[in-house]
């Protein structure tokens, strides 16, 4: 998930959710989904994640609010199921109300089977999600790990 997705004008949100799924389940060697079958699954989701499915006949983060941006990209993760999530500065743009709708999104998410990776500089995001590990990061190299008081730690005393 990127932290400022990027505009598909012309393509709806329902048409590439689809496609993407499809292209996943191919790779897969699974049957590829009805557009019936598809329908239920984006209302079933889209619900969850408070997305109206209006929201499904416009293009691609077209005119998206940061929080609509967002709550689509966790959308298609739940969609696609990987075994690795990266997000990309998921806090950014989102006010508090798709802060927590997102992060509950997430939390749903945890598996044994997945990994993720969530970049942010705020605790913010880390009260809603918990992690497992901490990293600070600095010239591309990890100076420092710990646990979540890790983050609250350089919340209240900064890096230096």
């Amino acid at each position: 998930a990127f932290q400022y997705p990027i505009e598909l004008p012309g393509v709806t949100n329902a048409s590439y959710l689809k496609q993407i799924v499809n292209v996943h389940r191919k790779h897969r060697g699974e049957n590829l989904i009805e557009a019936g079958d598809f329908l239920k699954l984006l209302k079933d989701k889209s619900v969850r994640l408070n997305i109206p499915m209006e929201m499904h006949s416009r293009f691609v983060n077209a005119g998206f609010s940061g929080g609509e941006k967002k709550k689509n990209e966790v959308l298609q993760l739940d969609l696609l199921n990987p075994n690795l999530v990266i997000m990309d500065e998921t806090d950014s743009g989102l006010d508090v109300d798709a802060l927590k709708i997102t992060a509950d999104a997430v939390n749903e998410m945890k598996s044994t089977n997945r990994s993720s990776i969530i970049v942010t500089h705020y605790l913010r995001l880390l009260e809603y999600i918990e992690p497992d590990y901490v990293h600070i990061f600095q010239n591309g190299q990890i100076i420092e790990s710990g646990d979540s008081s890790l983050a609250s730690r350089i919340d209240k005393e900064g890096y230096e």
